[in-house]
Parts: structure tokens; C-alpha cells; sequence
């Protein structure tokens, strides 16, 4: 069974852009040519590829056949710039996209994406999610490679250790004062407000349970930017858990102040598809060397 590639790449297209309209304008053809594209490959492929939702969304089938368009794309700039294309300044920017947890997203990840940028035609896609959700987006073929607390390797990916990121129940001195005069105490964080990254943030809960505390009871602010979640913390909205490139520098000049042990540890893999991809390889082992760098040397 032969998968058309402008079929398959209609189909991913119509995944990244969310609705048929949005991929037609990217496609540069009518919105009925991309329902129609759909409709004949799934025809042939007799399955059903896409929940026509808003956004899109496919199913199964579907991602295994984006997943096949990513691969084939990227195969063929490999191709291209094995035959001296990049050289010759033919070679159009292959889009790579990534999913990576907030915290990293906001301290270490840019920098060898930066550098990659420089060194090679490639335009970078992240997409932002907690640590324990991002293999999600591999099994569904929306990414090619992602930072990740699974040590399982996804089915057709590889998976190499980064380093393990620690964070530390921390609060600014005046909330610490009011709310926690006699310490941390179960009681006293059972009326404290904490403040979480979304509904996925698992860390304050972690600890909590940790301290002997019904994690259902304290009220909870949410703010989800990773930055705007250390300013929460520093201004007394709450407490909350930092990584040390976030609190080390204001523990030690008094900005902040530690709640206590225990530190929760978040183990980092980078995941990627197993594929003989010079591109791929070269993200790859970019990204995995910076965050032992950084994760090594956090206050640096």
C-alpha cells in the first residue's frame, strides 16, 4: 500500500495549522482541495484520519501517517544537504518540532536551539507541556524529539538521560512570617496558599503528601508561565516549588526563603525518533549536552 507524500503532508498540515481553512491558506489550494486530499487518503488507507473538530484532531491511524510525513521531510533535507544544497543556499528551512516542560523551556532549552539555528537551515516548533505529558506528543507524531521525566522509550523513539532537575519548597520571607510563624507545619500548609504552573502541576502536590498534608485542602493559585510562576512566589501570592536556576540566587541573598526538605527530584530523558537523521542527530545531542551542562551546573 503506497501513501501518497502531498497527501500525507496534507494531513499535517492540517494537524498543525487546527482546521482545514488554516492548512488550505498554508497549502496554498481551497479548503475543499484539502477535505478532498483527506478523503482520498483515507479511502485508500480504508481508515478514518481526522475528527474534524475544532481544532482538528487525529486519530490512531492518523498519526501514524503524520508521523510518516514528518519523517519523509526530514529525510529529504537530509537528502538535500548531503547533495550540497545548504552549501549552494537552495535548501528551504525544515521545520523541527519539539515538545519541552516549562522550566527547562524558560532556563537552558533556547540556548543550543539558538546555536542550531545559526548552523543549520531549520526552523524550530515548540510545543509547551508538563514533563510527564510531552511523550504524548511523540506516540501522536505532532513532535520529533521531547524533553521528558519517561525513561520508557516510546514506541520508534530513543531515549537518552539529560539529568535530574531538583526543586525546593520555597516562599518569600513576609508570606513565610504570616502564614508559617512557628515553621511549616501540617496545619499551617493546609491554610497556605500555594501556587501551581496549571492543573497538571504535580510538584506541590507531591510535597505536601510528602509533609503529611491532604493536598485537596490548601487553596491553590494557578499561573502558567514558568517565569510568572517564580514572580508569584517571590511576591506572596504563595508558595511554591523552584528549580535552582529560579531560587538558589535569592536564598542565598534572603529574597526567598526555604519551607524545608523534602527537595523533589524530576529525572529529564530526551526522546526522539529513531531515525537515521543527520538533522535529528545533531538537535539531539545539542540539546542533551546543554541540559547536563546546565543541569550539572544549574547556577550557572
Amino acid at each position: 500500500m503506497k501513501i501518497a507524500l502531498e497527501l500525507a503532508e496534507t494531513l499535517a498540515a492540517v494537524v498543525d495549522e487546527g482546521t482545514l481553512d488554516a492548512a488550505a491558506r498554508r497549502l496554498h489550494i481551497t479548503p475543499s482541495a484539502v477535505s478532498q486530499r483527506i478523503k482520498t487518503l483515507e479511502r485508500e488507507l480504508g481508515r478514518v484520519l481526522l475528527v474534524r473538530s475544532k481544532p482538528a484532531r487525529v486519530t490512531d491511524a492518523g498519526a501514524v501517517v503524520v508521523r510518516l510525513a514528518r519523517q519523509l521531510t526530514l529525510l529529504e533535507h537530509d537528502a538535500r544537504a548531503a547533495l550540497g544544497a545548504e552549501e549552494d543556499g537552495q535548501d528551504a528551512p525544515v521545520t523541527v518540532p519539539l515538545a519541552v516542560n516549562a522550566d527547562s523551556l524558560a532556563t537552558w532549552f533556547l540556548a543550543p536551539l539558538a546555536r542550531l539555528a545559526v548552523e543549520h537551515p531549520v526552523c524550530f516548533e515548540l510545543h509547551r507541556d508538563d514533563q510527564e505529558y510531552t511523550t504524548g506528543q511523540l506516540e501522536e507524531g505532532l513532535v520529533m524529539g521531547a524533553v521528558t521525566s519517561q525513561a520508557e522509550a516510546v514506541a520508534g523513539c530513543s531515549v537518552t538521560p539529560i539529568g535530574t532537575m531538583r526543586y525546593r519548597a520555597v516562599a518569600a520571607p513576609a508570606f513565610a512570617a504570616r502564614w508559617f510563624p512557628d515553621g511549616a507545619t501540617a496545619g499551617a500548609l493546609a491554610a497556605a496558599p500555594a501556587v501551581d504552573f496549571n492543573r497538571k502541576d504535580e510538584l506541590q502536590t507531591d510535597w505536601l503528601v510528602a509533609r503529611g498534608v491532604d493536598p485537596s485542602v490548601p487553596p491553590r493559585h494557578q499561573v502558567p508561565s514558568s517565569a510568572d510562576f517564580a514572580t508569584a512566589v517571590r511576591m506572596g501570592m504563595g508558595w511554591g516549588m523552584l528549580p535552582p536556576f529560579q531560587c538558589d540566587q535569592d536564598l542565598a541573598t534572603g529574597a526567598l526563603t526555604s519551607l524545608g526538605d523534602p527537595p523533589i527530584d524530576v529525572p529529564l530523558y530526551w526522546q526522539q525518533w529513531n531515525l537515521r537523521s543527520g538533522l535529528l542527530d545533531a538537535v539531539g545531542a545539542a540539546i542533551v549536552a546543554e541540559g547536563r551542562r546546565a543541569l550539572a551546573d544549574p547556577a550557572g
